[in-house]
C-alpha cells in the first residue's frame, strides 16, 4: 500500500534470500517496472548468518550509473555475518535489462566436536532480474502494456517515402503507437521477408536510399506520427543464396564442421533421387488417394533406402573389427584384465555386453559410416580369457567367435536403426500427405521438379571462384525448420541429435541454419557479422520482436541481446516463442528479458476459447488485494560493497509481485487466418474490442482492420497494401472501409488504462456474448465492454444477454456499433482479381441505438436492444463514486495509523493485536469472545493478528474466493465487530489510549462501507494491513534497540511476549487489583488458575522482558512471586495469590536465576535487591492460610531477604505436605504424591528431592488412566538431582557469593540442618568438585572408575546424565535435553570437551526441525507420538502420560543453542571459525522461523511430535519457547560487543 508520496520517497523492492541464496519470491520470477529518476532499489536481504553469508559474497552485474552493461561484469557485495541482524545490500536500478546475481560462499560442514574438514568454496545457481524498458515517444512514456502494436509486411507497403509515408500516416491516425515491421533487409531468391540474403543492407526496393531512408522513416514515425519502431531479427537462419556463406560456409553446418550429418546428407540425396525415379518404377507421380501414397512410401525401402545402406552409421564392421582383434590376440602382447575372469563360461550375450561397455569406441557418436569400432587390445584381453595365450592353430576358430560376439553387440543397434527408419518412412509419409492430399494442405499436385518428392533438408552451394577453396563437404549446408514439440536448449542439428536423419523437421528450404558454437571463438566471422546486424537494428529501433526464439541458442540470443541494449538501453524485447512448457518459457524470458510473448487471439475456435484467451491476459480481478507496504523507518544500506549500515528515511517498499509471463496479445498475425476465414467476418470487430480490453501489450496486423479475406502468402505475394484509413482523416464513428474508426477509439482506451495503470479486470462470459469489465485499482474509474462474438451458423442473432448489473457504479455510454461485411462470392473475387493491391471485403460499421443504461442511486444496469448481432459491441465509461476520495480511498484509508496507534502502550498491543477466546470472554465478563467466520471457522485472536494471520496469505495469493472475502461481500459485521470491541474496552480506565485506534477504525471503515460489495475484501484488508503495520511498529519503538533493529525473526519472537501478557481479570498477579500477568501459552493457559505458572514464567522472563527491554513488567512479575514465598519455594501456579500450589521443585531456581539475570542486564539492576514486597505468607513459617487472613501481607521482605530465605530453606532441608492436599487439589495424585521433601546431600552439595509419585520439574505429566492402570503414576517422576537444578544451584551460589565479596548482598552462606555454617562459596566448591564424577558418562569404560556410574545401566556415552541417585536407577542415564541449562548458567561446572561431545549427541540423537526430543529416540521408554485424548490400555501412553517421553517441546532448543554457542565458541579463536559457529546456530533455527512464520497465533508451538510433526493437543504459542530462543539471540549479542 502507498500512503505517501513516492516521488519524494525512496522506492525500494525487496528482495529476500533465502538460507541457499534462492530469491524468496512467489513463482521466482523478478520482473521490476522501467527505471526512474531518482532510481529506485532493489533491496536483497539476507539474513545475517544464513549458510551463504559463511565467506560469502553476493555478486550483481546490474550496473552502476554511467556504467555500461557487462553480463560478465559482476560487483561484489561482501556479506559480513551479524547473527542478530538482516543484511541489507541496496543496488540502484539505472538501466532496463536483463541482469543476473548468484552468491558465492563455503558450505557450512557438518557439526563435529572433532576437527572438521572445511567444504570447498561454491556458488548458487545464477538467479535474474528483469527490468522493463522505459519507452517513450514524444515525451510520453509508454509502458509495455499500454502498447498497441501495428505489424506489416514490409515488402507490401511499397516504396519509402511516397507509399510508406502514406500508410504510417494512417496508422498513427488509428492510436497505434508501435509498428512491427517484418525484416527490412534485403531478402533472398525465395523473396520470403525472413530469408534475408544481407544482414547489413536495407531492401532496396523499399528504402532507394539504403539506411538515410530507415533513419528518415523512423524520425518522422516518432515525430510525426506518435510511433515507435519495432522490427524482427532473425538470429537462426539466413537466406540460401546469401553471398557471404560462399565464402563462409562455416557459418552453417556442413558435413565438415558437423560430420554427424552425413547420413542425413546422404538419405536427403536418396530421397530427392528417388522421387525423380518414381516413374521408372512404375509408382504413381500425381498422388491421388492415400493408396498411392502408401505405394510410394512401401518402395522407399528397395528403391531407396537400401540403395544407401544408412545401417552402416550404426554398426561395427564385424569383420574388420574380428581381424584387428585377433591381430592384436596373435601379437601376443594382450594385457591381463581381471574383469574377463571367467570369461569363459559367459554367455554370447554376456560378451557381447562386455565389449559393449568396455571396448567400443564411438558408442555415443554418429559420425562416418562404421564410425563405431572395438578397441582390439580389449577385444584380445576376452579371447586371451577364453582361448588362452595366443595360438596360430586357433585363430580361425577365436576369429569366428569374435564375428560371433560383435553380430551379437550389433543386434540393439540394428534395432535402433529399424526404429529410425519406421519413423523416417513416417514422417515421409505424414509431411506429403500434407502437402499433397491434405484438405487444409497446398495440394502441392505432381511430383516434378518444381515441388519435388520431399523438401530438400540441405542446401548446396554453387560451385564457383569462391566455394573452390573450401572442401567440397563444406558445401553442404543444412536447412533451418521447426521440430513438433521439439527441446528448446536441444540443438536440432548438434552431434546428439538425429532429427535430421529422422526426417522430422519440418524444414525451410529457403534458410540455412546458423552455426554458432558455443562462443564467439567457434566461429568468429558469424558472430562478428550477426554482431554488426544486431547492432545496427538496435540503433534505429526501439523494440525486437525475436523470430523463433525457441530455435535461438539461449548463449547466443543472450550475448546478441547484450549487444543490442548497449547501443539502446531500453530495448523491448518480444519473441515468438513456443518451447510448449510454461517452465522453459520461463527461462527463456528470465534470461534474455523479454518484455513479452506473443499470443494470438485468432488460435480460438469458440467463443469460450476466446473468453479463456482474455481472462488469460486480463491483468488481476477486480478488488484483487494490495501486497505493497509503506515503510517509514527502514534499514537503508550503503552500495560500496559491504553490508550497509541502519540510518532512518521515508520508504515507499513494494513486495515483488508474483507475474505471469507479460504477453503481447495479438488480434490477429501475419501468420493467422483472418476472421473471414476462421470464424465469421462480423467476428473482425468484437475479436478487436476484446482484445483491446486486456492489460498487456495488444497488436493487430495490416488487413484486419480493412477486413482483408484471408491470410497473405508473405512469400508468393506481390501486391501493395492498400487501405482506407492510410488516404483519408480517421474520426471515430461509423463508416465504412473496415474498423478502423472503431480501432482508435479501442486503442485510445488501451493506451490510456495501459499508461495509467488500470490493471484490474473482470470477465464474463455468457452464450456468445463476453463482457469485460477493466478498471484503475485506485480511482476504481473503468471501462465496460460487452462483445457478441461472431462464429460460423450465427446468423443475425444467438441469443440474449441478461441484463447486467454493476453495483455500486455509474456508467457512461461511448458507443456501440455493429459490423456487415460483404462475404459473398461475388465480393471475395473482386477483391482477389486486384493485380495491383490487397484490399478488404466490402463492409461498414454502423451505430446500434437502443442500449439501455439505467444509472440507480446503488448499481448501473445495462441492456442489450433486441437488435445486437453477432459482431456487435458496446463500449462504457464507468466510475464508483463510493470510491472517490478528496485523498484517494487508498490513501486515505491507510494514511494516520502511525499516530492512531503512538500512545498505545504493550499492554494495550496485546489488546488490539491478540487475545484468545478465553481471554475475551474472561474481559468481557463472558460476553464476547473471537470473530467467526462462516466458511472458515473462529479466528486465532479477537485482535488484529487473528484478522491479518487470516489474510496473510489470502492478500499474498490474491485468494479472492476465500470465504473472509465472501463474508466481507455479504456484510459489514467484521468491520463493527472491530471498532465496537474497541470502543467498549476504551472505557475501561485500563485502556482508555485504545480511543485513538478506535476512532481512527471507525472513520477508516465508515469510508468503505458503502463501496460495491466485490471492493470490499480489498479495502478491509487495506485497513487490517495498514493498522497491523502501525501496531508491530509501535510496538518495536517500545522494545529495546536490538529488538527493533533486529531481524525479523527476532521482532516476531519479543512480540510473543506481547502475545502473553495483558490484563485478565481472573489471573492477576496480586489477589486484590488487576496487573497484567503472562500466560504461559495460548489457547491452553488462557485465564485463571491455569495462566501464571511460576516456572513457565521464569523460563520465558529473561528472553520476553528483559531481551526485550520490558524491565517493568519483568520487575511486576518478580516480585509478585517474591511475596508468595513459602516453604523456600516459589508456586507452580499462582492463582493470583489466592491459591498458590508449590509443588515444583525447580520453579525457585528459574527464579533466583532471573533475579540475577536482571540485577545484570537492567540498569541499575542490582536495586531490585533492596525492593520490598508484603509477603503472602510468614518468612520461615510453613503455615497456610488464606488470603483475606489478617496475617496475610502483613510482613515485609526485601528481594534480598527473599534469595536468602530460599536458600536457607534448602540449606536446612524441606518437608512439607502440601496446603489442601487431596483430590480437590489434584485428583489424579497418589496421597503420597502431596509429600515434598528436599534436602542437601552436603558431601557434593547437591540438592535431592521429589519421590516416585510426584513430579516436581518441568516434565510433570501425572499418570490419569484408569484404564491403563497410570493414574497417579507420573510419567517422568525425575525425583533425586536433576541436571538443571544442580547447575542452576550452582550459578544463584557463584552469584551470591560473588555479591558478597563486592559488598552488595550481605549474607555470606548459610547454616545446614545440622546448625553448621556453610559460606555460598563453599558450598559451590563442593558442587564444582563433584559435578562431572557424579553425572559424566565417559566414553571411554576405562575411565569409569573416575566416576560415579553402573556401567551395566550405561544406553549411551558421552552423555550427562539426566538425573542423579533417582528411584529407578536406569531413568539417570537417560539422554534428555536437560543437561544444556545447567551448561547454558552454570558453564564453569563442564569441561570444554566433555560439554561440546554431549551436545553433539544431543544434536544427532534429540534434536528435530524445531524441539528437542524429551528422551533418546534409543530409549525402550521412548514415545514421541503424545495425544492427550487417548485413553487406551497402554500403560506408557495412555491419557497423554508420555508427554515428555519423546516428543519435541521447542523451549528446550533455546538452552540447547546457547550451551552449544558458548562451548563452541571456546575452541575458536579467529572470525572466520566463530563465524562458522554462529552459522551453525542460524542452521539448527531454519524450522522455528518456518514455524512462526507460518503460524496463525504467530507463535511457537508447545511441542512437536516426531521430526516435527504437528501435535493437536499442543498450545500453538508458548511463552517460553518464543523466549528462550530470544535469550539465545541476547548472549549472541552480547558476544559480539565483546
Amino acid at each position: 500500500m502507498t500512503s505517501i508520496n513516492q516521488s519524494t520517497s525512496q522506492v525500494v523492492y525487496s528482495l529476500p534470500l533465502n538460507d541457499a541464496g534462492h530469491p524468496d519470491v512467489p513463482g521466482g520470477y523478478i520482473y521490476l517496472p522501467p527505471p526512474t529518476d531518482p532510481a529506485y532499489i532493489v533491496r536483497f536481504a539476507i539474513e545475517g548468518t544464513s549458510s551463504i553469508c559463511r565467506e560469502g559474497s553476493l555478486w550483481v552485474n546490474i550496473p552502476k550509473k554511467g556504467e555500461n552493461f557487462n553480463r560478465h561484469a559482476f560487483h561484489e557485495f561482501k556479506l559480513h555475518p551479524d547473527f542478530n541482524q538482516t543484511l541489507y545490500i541496496d543496488v540502484p536500478i539505472h538501466f532496463a535489462g536483463a541482469f543476473a546475481f548468484y552468491t558465492t560462499y563455503t558450505p557450512l560442514p557438518d557439526f563435529s566436536s572433532a576437527e572438521a574438514t572445511s567444504p570447498e568454496p561454491t556458488k548458487t545457481e545464477t538467479f535474474y532480474i528483469d527490468v522493463e524498458p522505459r519507452l517513450t515517444v514524444n515525451g510520453i512514456v509508454l509502458p509495455i502494456d499500454s502498447l498497441s502494436i501495428f505489424s506489416v509486411i514490409s515488402k507490401f507497403m511499397g516504396q519509402y517515402p511516397t507509399d510508406w509515408e502514406r500508410h504510417l500516416r494512417g496508422i498513427g491516425q488509428r492510436e497505434y503507437n508501435m509498428v512491427h515491421f517484418t525484416p527490412l533487409m534485403q531478402r533472398g531468391a525465395s523473396n520470403s521477408p525472413y530469408s534475408i540474403y544481407d544482414q547489413l543492407t536495407f531492401d532496396p526496393a523499399c528504402f532507394p536510399n539504403g539506411e538515410q531512408d530507415v533513419a528518415t522513416m523512423i524520425t518522422s514515425m516518432e515525430k510525426n506520427h506518435g510511433l515507435l519502431g519495432l522490427t524482427d531479427v532473425v538470429l537462426n537462419h539466413t537466406a540460401n543464396n546469401s553471398k557471404w556463406l560462399e565464402e563462409h560456409p562455416e557459418a552453417g553446418y556442413n558435413i565438415e564442421t558437423a560430420p554427424w550429418l552425413e547420413a542425413a546428407l546422404e538419405l536427403d540425396n536418396a530421397l530427392l533421387q528417388y522421387g525423380t525415379d518414381l516413374a521408372k518404377y512404375g509408382l504413381p507421380t500425381n498422388l491421388k488417394s492415400a493408396d498411392d501414397l502408401q505405394r510410394v512410401i512401401d518402395g522407399m525401402q528397395p528403391h531407396c533406402l537400401d540403395l544407401v545402406n544408412i545401417w552402416e552409421y550404426y554398426v561395427v564392421k564385424v569383420s574388420r573389427d574380428a581381424e584387428a582383434a585377433v591381430d592384436a590376440w596373435m601379437s601376443g602382447l594382450t594385457k591381463a584384465d581381471s574383469k574377463v575372469d571367467g570369461a569363459k563360461e559367459w554367455s554370447l550375450s554376456q560378451k557381447a555386453e562386455f565389449l559393449r561397455e568396455n571396448a567400443l569406441i564411438g558408442r555415443d557418436e554418429f559420425a562416418g559410416r562404421f564410425h563405431r569400432n572395438i578397441d582390439p587390445n580389449v577385444a584380445a584381453a576376452l579371447i586371451t580369457s577364453v582361448f588362452g595365450h595366443a595360438d596360430a592353430n586357433l585363430r580361425q576358430t577365436a576369429l569366428d567367435a569374435v564375428t560371433d560376439w560383435l553380430k551379437a553387440l550389433n543386434v540393439p543397434y540394428y534395432k535402433e536403426y529399424d526404429a529410425d527408419v519406421a519413423v523416417i518412412k513416417q514422417q515421409v509419409q505424414d509431411r506429403v500427405r500434407y502437402l499433397r492430399l491434405d484438405a487444409d494442405g497446398p495440394k502441392l499436385g505432381p511430383i516434378n521438379k518444381q515441388h519435388a518428392f520431399v523438401e530438400s533438408y540441405f542446401t548446396r552451394l554453387p560451385h564457383n571462384e569462391t566455394t573452390k577453396k573450401h572442401s567440397p563437404k563444406a558445401l553442404f549446408l543444412v536447412n533451418n525448420g521447426w521440430v513438433w514439440a521439439a527441446d528448446a536448449m536441444r540443438d536440432n542439428a548438434g552431434s546428439s541429435s538425429r532429427t535430421y536423419l529422422r526426417r522430422e523437421v519440418i524444414v525451410w528450404g529457403d534458410c540455412v541454419k546458423l552455426r554458432y558454437g558455443k562462443s564467439p571463438e567457434d566461429n568468429p566471422y558469424l558472430w562478428d557479422f550477426m554482431t554488426r546486424y544486431t547492432r545496427l537494428m538496435a540503433k534505429y529501433f526501439a523494440g525486437f520482436r525475436i523470430d523463433n526464439c525457441h530455435s535461438t541458442p539461449l548463449h547466443v540470443a543472450e550475448f546478441l541481446l547484450d549487444q543490442a541494449r548497449n547501443v539502446r538501453p531500453d530495448l523491448a524485447v518480444f519473441a515468438e516463442l513456443f518451447t510448449g512448457d510454461e517452465k522453459m518459457d520461463y527461462v527463456f524470458v528470465k534470461r534474455l528479458g523479454l518484455s513479452a510473448l506473443i499470443r494470438e487471439a485468432m488460435q480460438a475456435s469458440s467463443t469460450k476459447e476466446v473468453s479463456r484467451l482474455v481472462h488469460m491476459h486480463s491483468g488481476r480481478p477486480i478488488g484483487s488485494f494490495e501486497v505493497d507496504t509503506l515503510s517509514s523507518s527502514k534499514p537503508s544500506a550503503a552500495t560500496d560493497g559491504i553490508n550497509g549500515s541502519l540510518t532512518e528515511k521515508t520508504e515507499v517498499v513494494h513486495n515483488i509481485r508474483q507475474s505471469p509471463v507479460h504477453a503481447l496479445f495479438m488480434d490477429c498475425t501475419h501468420d493467422n487466418e483472418v476472421p473471414a476465414q476462421k470464424r465469421d467476418a462480423r467476428d473482425t470487430l468484437p475479436n478487436a474490442a476484446l482484445v483491446n480490453m486486456c492489460a498487456c501489450a495488444t497488436g493487430s496486423v495490416m488487413g484486419y482492420d480493412e477486413i482483408y479475406p484471408k491470410l497473405i502468402d508473405l512469400v508468393s505475394e506481390s501486391r501493395l497494401y492498400q487501405s482506407l484509413f492510410s488516404d483519408h482523416e480517421v474520426k471515430i464513428g461509423a463508416g465504412r472501409g473496415g474498423i478502423g474508426r472503431i480501432k482508435k477509439l479501442l486503442n485510445r482506451n488501451h493506451t490510456f488504462m495501459g499508461r495509467n495503470g488500470y490493471d484490474e479486470t473482470f470477465l464474463h462470459h455468457e452464450g456468445e456474448y463476453i463482457t469485460v469489465h477493466r478498471m484503475h485499482p485506485k480511482t476504481r474509474k473503468g471501462y465496460f465492454t460487452v462483445a457478441h462474438t461472431a462464429f460460423p451458423g450465427y446468423g443475425e442473432g444467438h441469443g440474449t444477454l441478461t441484463p447486467v448489473h454493476l453495483g455500486g457504479t455509474q456508467a457512461k455510454l461511448i458507443g456501440s456499433w455493429k459490423l456487415d461485411v460483404d462475404v459473398s462470392e461475388s465480393a471475395r473475387q473482386t477483391v482477389y482479381n486486384d493485380k495491383s493491391y490487397l484490399r478488404g471485403l466490402p463492409s461498414s460499421v454502423s451505430s446500434l441505438p437502443g442500449v439501455g443504461l439505467a444509472n440507480n442511486a446503488d448499481e448501473a444496469v445495462i441492456t442489450m436492444p433486441s437488435h445486437f448481432p453477432p459482431g456487435s459491441v458496446a463500449i462504457f465509461e464507468t466510475c464508483i463514486p463510493s470510491a472517490e476520495h478528496s485523498e484517494g480511498l487508498d490513501q486515505y484509508v491507510t494514511s494516520g495509523a502511525t499516530q492512531a496507534f503512538a500512545e498505545s502502550s504493550l499492554i494495550d498491543l496485546n489488546f488490539i493485536l491478540y487475545r484468545a477466546e478465553a481471554e475475551e470472554r474472561d474481559a468481557s465478563g463472558g460476553k464476547d469472545g473471537v470473530y467467526a467466520i462462516p466458511g472458515h471457522g473462529s479466528l486465532v485472536y479477537a485482535g488484529l493478528q487473528g484478522w491479518w494471520s487470516c489474510l496473510r496469505d489470502v492478500v499474498r495469493y490474491n485468494q479472492l474466493g476465500h470465504a473472509i472475502c465472501n463474508h466481507l461481500r455479504e456484510g459489514t459485521w467484521a468491520m463493527d465487530y472491530i471498532v465496537t470491541r474497541l470502543e467498549r474496552m476504551s472505557k475501561q480506565k485500563e485502556y482508555t489510549s485504545l480511543s485513538k485506534p478506535a476512532a481512527w477504525f471507525q472513520s477508516r471503515f465508515d469510508a468503505i462501507r458503502n463501496i460495491p460489495s466485490f471492493l470490499r475484501p480489498r479495502y478491509f484488508a487495506l485497513v487490517i494491513q495498514a493498522a497491523y503495520d502501525a501496531a508491530w511498529a509501535r510496538g518495536m519503538e517500545l522494545m529495546s534497540d536490538d529488538v527493533r533493529y533486529g531481524q525479523g525473526f527476532v521482532q516476531s519472537l519479543a512480540m510473543v511476549g506481547v502475545q502473553m501478557t495483558g490484563y485478565i481479570p481472573s489471573a492477576s498477579l496480586v489477589p486484590f487489583k488487576i496487573v497484567p500477568s503472562m500466560s504461559a501459552g495460548l489457547p491452553h493457559f488462557s485465564t485463571s488458575w491455569a495462566r501464571c505458572w511460576g516456572r513457565d514464567i521464569f523460563i520465558s522472563l529473561r528472553g520476553l522482558y528483559l531481551a526485550t527491554g520490558r524491565y517493568s513488567d519483568a520487575r511486576s512479575h518478580i516480585m509478585a512471586f517474591a511475596s508468595v514465598l513459602k516453604h523456600g519455594m516459589i508456586p507452580n501456579l499462582l492463582s493470583d495469590g489466592k491459591l498458590p500450589r508449590y509443588n515444583s521443585r525447580d520453579s525457585i531456581w528459574f527464579f533466583l536465576q532471573c533475579i540475577q539475570d536482571y540485577t545484570k542486564m537492567v540498569p541499575n539492576g542490582l536495586d531490585i535487591l533492596k525492593e520490598v514486597v508484603d509477603r503472602r505468607f510468614l518468612p520461615y513459617d510453613d503455615t497456610y492460610f488464606e488470603f483475606d487472613d489478617p496475617r496475610a501481607y502483613s510482613k515485609k521482605s526485601t528481594i534480598e531477604e527473599i534469595i536468602q530465605e530460599a536458600l536457607q530453606r534448602h540449606a536446612t532441608g524441606l518437608s512439607f505436605r502440601e496446603a489442601n492436599a487431596g483430590p480437590k487439589l489434584d485428583m489424579q495424585m497418589k496421597d503420597e504424591g502431596f509429600n515434598i521433601e528436599i534436602h542437601v546431600d552436603w558431601k557434593t552439595g547437591i540438592i535431592f528431592g521429589g519421590n516416585q509419585s510426584n513430579c516436581g520439574t518441568w516434565m510433570d505429566k501425572m499418570g490419569e488412566s484408569d484404564r491403563a492402570g497410570s493414574r497417579g503414576v507420573p510419567g517422568t517422576p525425575r525425583d533425586g538431582a536433576p541436571v538443571e537444578i544442580t547447575g542452576l544451584l550452582a550459578s544463584t551460589l557463584i552469584w551470591v557469593a560473588e555479591l558478597y565479596d563486592q559488598g552488595q548482598y550481605r549474607f555470606e552462606g548459610v547454616m545446614t540442618e545440622n546448625g553448621d555454617p556453610i559460606t555460598f562459596k563453599a558450598w559451590a566448591s563442593k558442587l564444582q568438585d563433584n559435578f562431572e564424577r557424579c553425572y559424566y558418562v565417559p566414553k571411554d569404560p576405562s575411565e569409569d572408575g573416575s566416576y560415579d556410574i553402573n556401567p551395566a545401566i550405561v544406553n549411551r556415552r558421552g552423555i550427562y546424565k539426566d538425573l542423579y541417585r533417582s528411584g529407578k536407577e536406569y531413568e539417570d542415564y537417560q539422554l534428555r535435553p536437560n543437561f544444556p541449562i545447567a551448561m547454558t548458567v552454570a558453564p564453569q561446572l563442564f569441561t570444554p570437551e566433555k560439554a561440546l561431545g554431549a551436545l553433539e549427541l544431543a544434536d544427532k540423537h534429540l534434536r528435530g526441525p524445531t524441539g528437542m526430543a524429551t528422551l533418546d529416540p534409543s530409549d525402550r521408554n521412548y514415545r514421541p507420538y503424545y495425544i492427550n485424548s487417548e485413553d487406551s490400555t497402554d500403560f506408557a501412553t495412555s491419557k497423554g502420560r508420555n508427554y515428555h517421553q519423546g516428543p519435541e517441546w521447542i523451549w528446550p532448543t533455546g538452552f540447547f543453542l546457547r550451551a552449544l554457542l558458548k562451548f563452541d565458541l571456546m575452541r575458536k579463536s579467529t572470525t572466520a571459525e566463530r563465524t562458522e559457529v554462529f552459522q551453525q546456530i542460524t542452521r539448527r533455527l531454519e524450522g522455528c522461523k518456518i514455524a512462526i512464520r507460518e503460524s496463525p497465533w504467530a507463535g511457537l508451538a508447545e511441542l512437536t511430535q516426531k521430526n516435527g510433526e504437528f501435535c493437536g493437543d499442543s498450545s500453538p504459542t508458548q511463552a517460553w519457547s518464543a523466549g528462550c530462543l530470544l535469550d539465545l539471540f541476547y548472549d549472541a549479542k552480547a558476544i559480539a560487543r565483546e
